[in-house]
């Protein structure tokens, strides 16, 4: 591990590094925390429609205080607002635009990555949880799949990895990585990540310091 503390990219970075790869057209997908932020950085510039697990299809930013609307959720059950356009359907069509691959881009959070695309996102250590949720479907039939994490977990290990030591949600499924240091992408889903760019303050050296993983660099 580095000697020195690396602060790197805040939690709204994160959103704000992701949100740049949207295109104008796209209908994405927004994983439960650090990826909700995303909606409140996308460019003006482009159409993006946000879709939610629940049945929301045309999601907007996170309300102001006096517009907020309990019964305007996502899935994460935090309050959004709606679009002119916004439309509701049943969860089952919700997922069936999922697993029919009609979603371009999905976003999420992870536990761990591992160097050939593994992601592991759904099992917290120690806590009791009731299963992957939507994860599984949306890595199995989303076409580009986003991960947002911090580049190392509290007990200062990395979760970056050569192998993933959680359960897995998906093999090899991962196209980005942006963490709280660096950006990693890869050409293809047979290629290796290649390190992009780095959080302003880290250097090349901080970043191989607290990875695990293999990974090249451009």
């Amino acid at each position: 591990m580095i000697g020195r503390t690396v602060r790197g990219w805040t939690r709204e970075d994160l959103a704000a590094r992701a949100a740049r790869e949207l295109r104008d057209g796209f209908y994405v997908n927004l994983g439960i925390g650090i990826p909700t932020l995303v909606s409140n950085f996308i460019s003006p510039d482009i159409d993006v429609t946000l879709q939610s697990e629940n049945g929301m299809i045309g999601l907007g930013p996170y309300p102001l205080e006096d517009r907020v609307d309990p019964d305007i959720i996502n899935a994460g059950k935090e309050t959004v607002s709606e679009l002119t356009r916004t439309s509701y359907v049943s969860s089952a069509d919700s997922f069936g635009m999922i697993r029919g691959g009609h979603i371009d881009v999905s976003v999420l959070g992870a536990m761990e990555v591992a160097e050939d695309g593994n992601l592991a996102n759904w099992m917290v250590p120690g806590r009791m949880v009731k299963g992957p949720g939507g994860a599984m479907d949306l890595v199995a039939g989303v076409r580009r799949i986003i991960v947002l994490m911090d580049h190392v977990a509290k007990d200062g290990t990395p979760k970056f990895r050569k192998t993933c030591s959680l359960p897995l949600t998906g093999r090899n499924v991962v196209d980005m990585l942006i963490t709280n240091l660096a950006v990693f992408e890869r050409a293809d889903r047979q290629s290796p990540f290649v390190l992009k760019e780095l959080a302003p303050g880290v250097s090349r050296e901080d970043v191989r310091a607290c990875t695990e993983a293999a990974y090249g660099e451009a």
